[in-house]
């Protein structure tokens, strides 16, 4: 997928305006970002690609680039 499609999933699923996101935001200042988008991300990613994300891993995220990240990882391991 690509980074545009990637965006426009986590735009969806924390439930921002389109286009919103670039990727170079920190998590602290989206505000969407809290416990329930974090949830959120886990379990979309889950449906979307059938590659469960460790808790862990999605707490160790500091931007949406590295949440990005992880999408594209289970998206490449979904092909």
């Amino acid at each position: 997928m690509t980074k545009a499609e990637l965006l426009c999933l986590l735009e969806d699923a924390l439930d921002v305006p389109p286009q919103t996101l670039t990727g170079a935001e920190a998590l602290r200042d989206v505000p969407a970002w809290d416990s329930m988008g974090t949830l959120t991300f886990i379990t979309m990613v889950d449906r979307k690609f059938g590659k469960p994300l460790p808790a862990a891993d999605v707490l160790h995220c500091e931007t949406v680039k590295d949440l990005l990240r992880l999408m594209g990882e289970a998206s490449r391991l979904a092909a």
